[in-house]
């Protein structure tokens, strides 16, 4: 399955980016994910929608980061508000086949997920 990212770059704090992710598959069939890593850390899962349409987030994004998703484009979105030098990282997205009702956060690391390529997110104090 081919994944497509977009929509990262260098914000300024305080700044937003939305960041966008399109997969050749039925989108409300998956959990959805976007992950993170920031250079000299393990990544981490940052948003994630599971199978039921809730989503999840990390407590440092919480109030400041949106997910959501389009089944009819087959993508989701990160809308990332008042963003912080902490959050710069290179963000993935992830779609996870099997049906996760509760927490999705620490899903996604499994043979049959499909990943994007990674997005790099920049945010200058």
């Amino acid at each position: 399955v081919q994944v497509v990212e977009s929509g990262g770059g260098l914000a300024q704090a305080g700044g937003s980016l939305r960041l966008t992710c399109t997969a050749e598959l039925t989108v409300e069939d998956y959990a959805t994910g976007r992950l993170r890593q920031a250079p000299g850390k393990e990544r981490e899962g940052v948003s994630c929608i599971n199978c039921v349409g809730r989503p999840y987030y990390i407590d440092s994004v919480k109030g400041r980061f949106s997910a959501s998703r389009d089944s009819a484009k087959k993508t989701m979105f990160l809308q990332m508000d008042n963003l912080k030098p902490e959050d710069t990282a290179t963000y993935y997205c992830a779609f996870d086949p099997r049906p996760l009702p509760g927490d999705c956060l620490e899903a996604f690391d499994v043979p049959d997920a499909a990943w994007g390529e990674g997005i790099l997110v920049t945010v200058d104090s």
